[in-house]
């Protein structure tokens, strides 16, 4: 089955461009996707186990509300960090984060190995190397790696399945620029704590500093947000010349 196909059924239910109760005909699809019936039938039956679409008999296959999505699905994350309303998706990500990740170093401060220990100290140390060079892809990669070995020190096998989550944010936040192109220094810091933190059996200081890596993302991810909507307006073509609004224009007042 043709991925681009699935791609854009997907990002048009979660941008809202297919809304909720809308009917989707197969033969339908087919004309305006030029796809084949098997391409159509395939990619309907992944969205349904997705929870975004519902097959009824005698009706069609139905939009669903965003309630019934399974918004843990990382595709389902790239598709809603792709939509218009990404930045809700990741600040409702980091929420999540808030909740378990600082747990999650806290329980790694009485679990952790002496051999993994030190291996996470290690890898902060490659993680704060690589925030003070010019290479954002291998910063990424060493930072999901951390984010994941912290998830999986916890103990809990529950959290530690969550790494994919939170990869979908740190890769959703660099692919949509929303983040600086290089790390603070506050932020590579809070790593290094975290690490020799979990490392000497610190819980309390390894949550503290951890609520504080997501609390910093959130801010940084609205104080990017809001620059770029601020310079899309300088530059924005005036309104009688405008024949559609932005997608992404306005959506947001709040930081």
């Amino acid at each position: 089955m043709p991925s681009s196909f699935l791609e854009r059924l997907g990002l048009a239910i979660a941008d809202g461009t297919l809304p909720p109760h809308a009917v989707l005909r197969i033969d339908e699809l087919e004309a305006e996707h030029k796809v084949a019936r098997s391409v159509v039938r395939e990619a309907t039956k992944v969205l349904c186990s997705m929870g975004m679409l519902e097959s009824r008999r005698r009706l069609g296959t139905v939009v669903q509300e965003e309630a019934c999505w399974n918004l843990y699905d990382p595709q389902v994350i790239r598709w809603r960090l792709a939509s218009s309303a990404r930045l809700d998706q990741l600040r409702a990500l980091n929420e999540l984060r808030g909740a378990i990740e600082p747990q999650a170093a806290r329980l790694a401060a009485g679990r952790i190995s002496l051999e993994d220990g030190s291996d996470l100290v290690s890898l902060a140390a490659k993680l704060w190397a690589a925030g003070q060079g010019d290479n954002q892809e291998q910063f990424l990669l060493l930072d999901i790696d951390f984010h994941a070995a912290v998830l999986k020190a916890s103990g809990n096998p529950m959290f530690s399945q969550l790494h994919n989550l939170v990869r979908e944010v740190l890769t959703g936040r660099t692919e949509h620029g929303l983040m600086p192109h290089l790390p603070h220094h506050e932020a590579l810091q809070l790593h290094v704590e975290v690490a020799s933190a979990i490392q000497r059996g610190e819980a309390e200081r390894a949550h503290a500093a951890m609520s504080r890596i997501v609390e910093q993302s959130t801010e940084e991810m609205g104080d990017i947000w809001f620059r770029q909507e601020g310079d899309a307006r300088e530059g924005a073509v005036p309104e009688t010349a405008v024949t559609e609004p932005a997608a992404e224009g306005g959506r947001r007042t709040d930081n």
